[in-house]
């Protein structure tokens, strides 16, 4: 049992698996198989020391707010145009250059978060961020078919301190109990996944997530930005960016900050419409075998 300040906090659970998968080691193809049938990746140390000081000296910065179920989880939305380091994240290369492979060239951005568990903080539940027909929490920005939200950490994510919870493959169900409007306090297949600081958690939206408690002596600060592929689109409509907020941004930056509601579709499709294509590498079987140069 661990106390903090007089008072018990939680109690560690010896059943709950901590992921040993050594990230640095995983090929292109590995990662993206461990993504897609998994539910989420660990792409490791893609921030230095310099670039997480630079962050957090803005993160204390933010006005946050406290959550309704606790005065130690807090945070604040729509941070994209804070400008400098923050701002900068979003077209932070590392990522986006396995973004690209994952979803193919075009990649558009749609939110940006900020979340701080203090200690204190009593973990958040199980939950799904892709709702298919939007939700009071989310609004329409992750009803998107595909979305894969990049987590990066600003601290080493330890067992104490608010580490990931994830029920791994949980996307791939097609029982009533994979809605994903659902919510779960725990689940008996969870599992701990730990990181250092400048690491990023990728997630896929339909998958069963959380956090654990923080037992631990320090906050736990996360900078959480949502992508998806240019087809998929919201089911419902989200407000475009300000055009004026778009010019202060850099350019590389604005190159992913298309109209949020861009989507591919053709409703009045036929069954054999012209010049159809005889290869798709996005879709290849084989994509999971993929052997590039070392990913930095």
């Amino acid at each position: 049992m661990f106390t903090l300040m007089g008072g018990v906090i939680g109690v560690a659970k010896q059943k709950d698996s901590i992921v040993e998968t050594d990230w640095t080691s995983l090929t292109l193809g590995e990662r993206i198989k461990h993504l897609e049938e998994e539910g989420y990746l660990v792409l490791p140390d893609l921030l230095d020391s310099i670039q997480i000081q630079q962050l957090r000296a803005e993160t204390q910065k933010f006005q946050t707010v406290a959550v309704d179920y606790s005065v130690h989880q807090r945070g604040c939305l729509d941070i994209q145009f804070w400008g400098g380091p923050v701002t900068e994240l979003i077209a932070h290369v590392p990522t986006i250059s396995f973004l690209k492979t994952l979803f193919g060239e075009q990649v558009i951005f749609m939110s940006y978060d900020y979340a701080c568990s203090e200690p204190g903080h009593p973990g958040i539940s199980l939950h799904c961020d892709g709702q298919p027909w939007g939700s009071k929490i989310f609004g329409y920005e992750q009803s998107c078919p595909r979305l894969i939200r990049v987590l990066y950490y600003l601290e080493d994510l330890t067992p104490l301190v608010s580490p990931f919870k994830v029920v791994p493959r949980s996307h791939l169900s097609f029982h009533n109990d994979g809605n994903p409007y659902l919510r779960y306090e725990e689940h008996p297949e969870q599992v701990m996944v730990t990181c250092s600081a400048g690491s990023a958690v990728l997630i896929n939206q339909n998958v069963f997530h959380g956090n654990y408690p923080n037992i631990g002596t320090f906050a736990r600060e996360m900078l959480g930005i949502a992508y998806r592929p240019a087809w998929a689109g919201p089911s419902g409509e989200v407000k475009p960016w300000d055009p004026e907020n778009l010019n202060k941004v850099p350019s590389a930056v604005r190159e992913l900050m298309a109209d949020p509601n861009t989507r591919m579709w053709n409703f009045d499709g036929g069954n054999k419409p012209p010049d159809m294509p005889r290869e798709a590498s996005g879709i290849d079987p084989s994509r999971w075998g993929i052997v590039a140069e070392e990913f930095n």
